[in-house]
């Protein structure tokens, strides 16, 4: 539990935007093989499209926002 906890801390070791963006693009992958898989069964499965929009900007988002702070320099005082 105290290693959870130290996840929200601001000098911790995990990049919080990666971890959101990679679990935000594991849901877009598993509804999509699931599409297919229900597909192949002859089944329709139908996929709202505003929230799989919603998936897809927090995944860019996300990995973008982790991405600019990688290249950022942050100015030492």
């Amino acid at each position: 539990m105290k290693k959870f906890v130290q996840i929200f801390k601001d000098d911790n070791d995990w990049n919080e935007k990666t971890i959101i963006g990679f679990l935000s693009f594991a849901v877009m992958v598993a509804v999509m093989l699931t599409d297919v898989i229900t597909g192949a069964f002859g089944a329709d499965l139908p996929i709202n499209e505003f929230t799989y929009n919603s998936f897809v900007v927090v995944t860019l988002g996300a990995f973008g926002i982790a991405g600019l702070e990688k290249f950022a320099t942050k100015k030492s005082e």
